[in-house]
Order: structure tokens, then C-alpha cells, then sequence
């Protein structure tokens, strides 16, 4: 009967409960400046609204028009995600005549949508 081969996984975790209080007592009342920032990430999660905000990366504006076409969606589903990304602050627009511009909100959001393909393309 062939053995069966058991790999053994590294340990990850402390192997006693310790920790450093001034270390904890120091970083631990900073931790709630956070709160909300997962709302980006969420907003940011979703493939199709981390494309337009890609594209929004590459040019300075775009409409709905043509965000819908970049991304081969309609213009309905563009306008929802972009929608949504302005609704939680990451895009802003302008409307010219009959036609919805869309831009990201600030720098910010440009960096980080920036960082997160690169920190993606040095895996």
C-alpha cells in the first residue's frame, strides 16, 4: 500500500500569546481612522468599476458613451457603475449639452488605482 505524503504547512501564527502593550497602547487608539476606508476598496473590488476607474486613469474624462464602449458594456450598466463610483466619492462628472463627462474625483484616487496595478503587475 503506497504511503501518502503529508505536507506540512509553515506554521503562521505565534506559537505563545504575548505582545508588546506600549507597542498596542500606541497604534491601537490610531486604528479607528480607518473607519470607511474598506468602503473604496469595496466600491474599487468590483471588475468592471476598477476598469472604468482604469480608464479614467488614462484619460482625463470620458463620457458614458464611451466608457459603455471601452468596456463593452451598454451605456446603461456604465452609467450605474459610474454612478456608484461617484456616489462614493472616487469620480465626479460634468454634463455638456446632452452628453455626461466623467472624471476620477482627485489625485488620490488616480494613485491608488495606479499603485494597485502596479503592486498587481510585480507579483
Amino acid at each position: 500500500m503506497p504511503e501518502e505524503v503529508v505536507k506540512k504547512q509553515p506554521k503562521d501564527t505565534c506559537d505563545i500569546f504575548c505582545y508588546d502593550e506600549a507597542l498596542v497602547q500606541r497604534v491601537q487608539p490610531q486604528i479607528d481612522r480607518v473607519a470607511g476606508v474598506e468602503q473604496i476598496f469595496k466600491a474599487l473590488s468590483d471588475a468592471t468599476r476598477m476598469k472604468i476607474a482604469y480608464a479614467l486613469t488614462l484619460e482625463e474624462e470620458l463620457c458614458v458613451c464611451d466608457v459603455a464602449n471601452i468596456i463593452g458594456a451598454t451605456t446603461a450598466t456604465a452609467s450605474h457603475h459610474l454612478r456608484f463610483l461617484r456616489n462614493m466619492n472616487l469620480a465626479k462628472h460634468r454634463k455638456k449639452g446632452k452628453l455626461v463627462f466623467y472624471s476620477l474625483a482627485d489625485e488620490h484616487v488616480r494613485q491608488l488605482v495606479s499603485i494597485a496595478l502596479l503592486h498587481k503587475e510585480h507579483d
